[in-house]
């Protein structure tokens, strides 16, 4: 979470503070870097570049192995940045890490082999010929992370591009820099690159600085984020025909059959649905089930709803929801009868869990179409005669 703070006087660099959304209080304050400050930053992590990648895999698969041993021994200090600074659980934090630790693990251990020099046959017409495929590094990649997941995400991007020979400038989330300046500072104690040459650099700031990290010369972006930013970080690198790797959020479904296990739909449904506060892109956000197993899963996930806790203190279920804008989105979905417990007070984003089924008993259940499931949890429009919608129940839940 995050607040701009005031230039205390003209000239002075602007500054933001990293915030616990838990408290609203302060961690620390991080600069907006410029669009000047982001091109001398690719700058010199090009010439970082160019040491990562003359050291050759075997000394590049080392220092990564090192830097896993550094993030395993100082997982829980991570963690406590990471639990700050997006206000989730400190075990869900750990769990992250954990994942973090697993994607630089399989990175150093995989790349030379995945990367080395391959031969290829040549064809009748070139028999003559010897053939080989070389991996070569790019050089600088962009990462441009998300909030969500402040450090799991970011390195599936990170460490890949490293492996492979690159260097790295990476831009957090503004609601997140701490993580990002945590993971650059433990990397740079096991990297031997001169001072004025990162492999792995930082820049902070919002969008106008993600934007002037996408034009400023780097030879592949990968960002992580909503659809929207998404365009407009594509429409940045095709002005210079940047490639460009995206991952952006999605609307994910669970369909429930006959014959299915329903208590482990049931947990499958309440940990999809909240893990995380329900701010993951693969979250659970409709079930889908057949209408003669409907009731006694509702019952079962309203049991297991009802026992999840949230508020500030170490034994919640999930923490709070780590951009205030969200209450927006979930304003809506109250509004179309999910109901629930909120807070707008500072540090009090939080929504106490509710049973989203429709009212109505069998009426708020789709109508049964030959072959088709039926909602419950939630339903669908139904096509009408005549091109209309109707929704069967009461209003649509997202």
């Amino acid at each position: 979470m995050t607040t701009t703070a005031p230039t205390s006087a003209p000239g002075t660099a602007r500054t933001f503070d990293s915030l616990d959304p838990r408290t609203a209080t302060p961690i620390a304050s991080y600069p907006v870097h410029t669009q000047a400050q982001v091109e001398a930053t690719v700058a010199v992590a090009r010439r970082g570049a160019r040491y990562w990648e003359s050291i050759g895999p075997a000394t590049r698969r080392a220092t990564l192995l090192a830097w896993r041993s550094v993030l395993a021994r100082r997982a829980d200090e991570l963690a406590a940045v990471i639990s700050a600074e997006t206000g989730k659980p400190l075990d869900d934090a750990r769990l992250e890490v954990a994942l973090v630790v697993d994607h630089v693990h399989w990175a150093a251990r995989n790349a030379e082999r995945v990367l080395s020099r391959r031969s290829r046959r040549p064809g009748l017409l070139m028999a003559n010929h010897s053939v080989t495929v070389a991996y070569l590094p790019l050089g600088v990649v962009a990462v441009i992370g998300p909030w969500n997941y402040p450090a799991f995400t970011p390195m599936g991007s990170i460490v890949y591009a490293l492996a492979a020979g690159n260097a790295v400038v990476f831009k957090p989330s503004e609601l997140s820099p701490g993580v990002g300046r945590w993971l650059v500072d433990s990397f740079a104690t096991v990297c031997a690159s001169p001072e004025d040459a990162p492999v792995l650099a930082l820049v902070t700031g919002f969008g106008d600085t993600g934007a002037a990290l996408c034009a400023a010369g780097v030879d592949k972006v990968a960002f992580t984020g909503s659809t929207a930013t998404a365009k407009r970080v594509m429409a940045a690198c095709a002005q210079t025909l940047t490639p460009v790797l995206l991952e952006c959020g999605g609307k994910d479904a669970m369909i429930v059959d006959a014959d299915a296990d329903l208590a482990a739909a049931a947990d499958a449904a309440v940990w999809g649905g909240m893990a995380n506060g329900g701010q993951t892109c693969i979250g659970m956000e409709r079930v889908y089930v057949v209408e003669q197993v409907a009731d006694r899963l509702v019952e079962l996930i309203v049991a297991r709803a009802r026992a999840l806790r949230t508020g500030p203190g170490p034994a919640v279920s999930y923490g709070p929801m780590t951009l205030p804008a969200q209450l927006g989105v979930v304003s809506f979905a109250r509004g179309c009868g999910a109901g629930g417990r909120w807070s707008r007070r500072p540090g009090g984003n939080r929504v106490g869990p509710r049973n989203l089924r429709r009212p109505g008993g069998a009426a708020g259940r789709a109508r049964r179409q030959p072959g088709r499931h039926r909602g419950n949890v939630r339903t669908g429009p139904r096509r009408q005669p005549g091109g209309r919608h109707r929704r069967s129940g009461g209003q649509g839940q997202r």
